[in-house]
């Protein structure tokens, strides 16, 4: 379940002619964006930008951009983006940090097969270049391999499953773990090519045949970049909703709040799942996830993200 409250019967021309009015005269008026953006949808923020377009002749997003700064004006401009564009803009910030693969990850994971190419096509439009591409140019070997087969994946989305499979597949990757041949071959076929469901099926099975849990049994293994990546993808594709809460709760316990990743995950799932996110957190930390966000942050930023979260200062 979502997050976001969105009003009925408002106007993309009214709130186009208000956030106008924000950003001109005497000082932005944050307080008006926040009340107008925090509680519009993709498709209302779409009509409110080609609104503004028409009516000013003026790109609302570079506008917002100029009047904005800091974490606020961030979380901004990706909120008002459409979610596919959102998306491309991420991956792309992502492969130019050395590295950084944990956002590509999550893309490529936990979106459906559709937003997954929804966002390709929007990488291509936004950058000129595939988004496979770019990710083959800055990464090496395996974990070029296990990436561009996750970010080109399109799989079935049904719930049909394969028993067969998922026994015999559950044992080759119990087998490679146990191996230490964690690039193998066929680790990378079944995680850039199965189902999400024959995926959950067969990580189950895994669990019940070997008595812990894949995640668990890599996470005994010392670390290293590919395993990192490759525990990422199997958290995403098995039970992102769990994925998603500790990446919030990583972000708000460091020493010194991760804002990167607090937007990340509030602006990509306010219109999805983060009530569900939510209650993952609470029963996790017995603190509600707006509490925890509105001791960490702070001004226009705060508002904001509260505003997603379903709740006002």
């Amino acid at each position: 379940m979502a997050t976001l409250v969105v009003p009925e019967n408002v106007s993309c021309v009214d709130d186009a002619q208000a956030l106008q009015k924000a950003c001109h005269g005497w000082g932005t008026n944050e307080k008006a964006i926040i009340s107008i953006l925090g509680h519009r949808n993709a498709a209302q923020r779409k009509q409110i930008r080609l609104a503004y377009s028409e009516l000013f002749q003026e790109d609302l997003v570079k506008r917002l951009e100029s009047e904005l700064n800091g974490d606020f004006e961030k979380a901004v401009y990706r909120w008002v983006l459409d979610p596919e564009d959102r998306d491309a803009v991420l991956a792309n910030v992502a492969i130019r940090k050395s590295g950084d693969y944990h956002v590509i990850v999550e893309i490529a994971c936990v979106l459906s097969s559709e937003e997954l190419l929804a966002v390709r096509r929007a990488y291509h439009a936004r950058y000129k270049h595939s988004l496979e591409e770019d990710l083959a140019a800055h990464t090496t070997g395996d974990i070029r391999k296990l990436l561009v087969g996750l970010v080109t994946a399109f799989r079935y989305e049904g719930d049909e499953i394969n028993t067969r499979l998922t026994n015999s597949e559950a044992d080759i990757l119990h087998d490679a773990i146990k191996d230490k041949a964690f690039n193998h071959e066929d680790v990378i076929r079944i995680l850039t090519t199965r189902s999400k469901a024959q995926l959950m099926a067969t990580f189950n099975r895994y669990r019940d045949d070997h008595g812990s849990s894949i995640t668990k049994d890599l996470l005994d293994e010392p670390a290293d970049e590919f395993k990192t990546v490759l525990r990422t993808a199997i958290r995403c594709l098995n039970d992102h909703k769990k994925y998603y809460e500790k990446i919030l709760r990583n972000a708000i316990k460091k020493v010194g709040t991760d804002e990167d990743a607090l937007t990340r995950v509030i602006v990509t799932r306010a219109e999805k799942d983060l009530n569900d996110i939510k209650e993952i957190y609470y029963k996790r930390n017995s603190v509600p996830l707006d509490q925890a966000v509105a001791k960490d942050t702070s001004g226009d930023y705060k508002a904001f993200l509260l505003a997603l979260l379903g709740k006002e200062e």
